[in-house]
């Protein structure tokens, strides 16, 4: 029986080892070498202290900044250590609900804007913690920041523009705008 035992235990502890220990700690080696950054949670630092992350979005409420999507997080919005979607369905009653009170509260900050609201301000992401917003949903909160930060829209325009991230090799991805480093650049340019 020892026979059989000693065997089956060995590989157990070697296994272990290798896959418990060695493994994570390579991986987690190259990723701090080869991505710095981001195995570091890509924070944002202000004054020697974090602020944000790149990779998460934010739940910015005032009008002179840019609002990122929605989030499905609970029960704080883009709370990482609850990321989910809503698992809400098209045709949820509670979905249409959420939306049409999205809606409200988009159309009460900028009663002026009749243009047409780019989905991803009204929808939550798979995640619920997308940091990111098309281009056209930057486009369409333009006038309401400008004038909430007294700024002329062309100068909020060229702030967007110097933040917009363009699809990877011209091919992959959506052009998308990072709202925390958008919304920081305000802020330095107030």
């Amino acid at each position: 029986m020892l026979k059989l035992i000693r065997p089956a235990v060995s590989l157990f502890v070697v296994l272990s080892v290798i896959t418990g220990l060695a493994y994570p700690l390579l991986v987690t080696a190259i990723g701090r070498a080869a991505f710095a950054d981001a195995a570091a949670g890509s924070l944002v630092m202000r004054d020697g202290k974090p602020i944000g992350s790149r990779l998460i979005g934010q739940n910015f409420t005032s009008p002179g900044y840019f609002w990122g999507r929605p989030s499905a997080t609970s029960p704080l919005p883009n709370n990482a250590a609850a990321s989910s979607g809503s698992n809400l369905g098209p045709l949820n009653p509670a979905l249409l609900a959420a939306v049409k009170q999205r809606i409200e509260v988009l159309r009460a900050a900028d009663p002026g804007n009749a243009a047409a609201i780019p989905v991803e301000l009204v929808t939550a992401s798979g995640s619920g913690l997308d940091p990111h917003i098309s281009p056209a949903a930057a486009a369409y909160q333009l006038a309401r920041v400008a004038k909430a930060r007294g700024f002329d829209t062309e100068r909020v325009e060229t702030l967007v523009r110097a933040h917009t991230a363009h699809r990877l090799f011209g091919v992959f991805g959506e052009p998308r705008v990072n709202v925390l480093e958008l919304n920081l650049a305000l802020d330095a340019a107030h």
